[in-house]
């Protein structure tokens, strides 16, 4: 009896080992990838950040000079999301607010809208979305050109009712076979456009916050 409870101890001691061994193997390999995934995003959020403002037109750290907004009306989410910051000198340069349209065909298409401090538009990038495989997917910059169609514009160029997509009257080209994308990215940019324009001075002032 003493040899069978002695086995069934170091048995058990085994077990409770390999647990610990596997449990501290895999808390180890989390804490590894989740930041293997932070340290990709911020990359990925830096290039895209380039792209929408030319890095020479700036000299600040946009990844430092930023505050976080709620304003789920106006940015489509009740999630904080930054708002980046771009100077020349201290002079205002760019902004570049995420923003979301929660209304795409699959869920919520994640954006950055590039603003200059002049209103118009730098530029607009998807940096999240499950729409559609060759279908809503067309908002992709590497997918076709569409996105591209918002720089330059502003709000009173076009107007507010061709800030639309063509079968609602507006101006901006739909899909072929899925027209809820692309018009649920149109109202997201002027959402944020009218965002900017409302809160302009708070968004530039680093002790004030809309």
């Amino acid at each position: 009896m003493k040899a069978a409870s002695k086995h069934a101890a170091l048995g058990a001691g085994l077990l409770a080992l390999f647990a610990l061994v596997g449990t501290t193997l895999v808390a180890t390999t989390e804490h590894g990838t989740k930041e293997r995934i932070i340290a990709n995003e911020r990359a990925f959020i830096l290039r895209t950040l380039d792209v929408l403002v030319d890095p020479v037109r700036y000299d600040n750290d946009l990844l430092e000079d930023r505050l976080s907004v709620v304003a789920p009306e106006a940015l489509g989410t009740s999630r904080a999301l930054p708002v980046y910051r771009a100077r020349l000198q201290g002079e205002r340069v760019a902004l570049v607010i995420e923003s979301v349209a929660p209304d795409g065909y699959s869920g919520d298409i994640r954006l950055l809208v590039g603003i200059n401090a002049d209103g118009t538009l730098a530029g607009v990038r998807v940096i999240a979305h499950r729409e559609t495989p060759g279908l809503g997917d067309g908002i992709e910059d590497d997918r076709s050109d569409w996105i591209r169609a918002f720089e330059g514009l502003s709000l009173s160029n076009p107007t507010s009712a061709r800030w639309a997509v063509r079968r609602d009257g507006g101006m901006f080209d739909q899909f072929t076979g899925a027209t809820i994308t692309p018009r649920a990215v149109v109202a997201a940019v002027k959402r944020t456009l009218e965002y900017y324009a409302i809160h302009e001075d708070a968004l530039w002032d680093p002790l004030e916050q809309p």
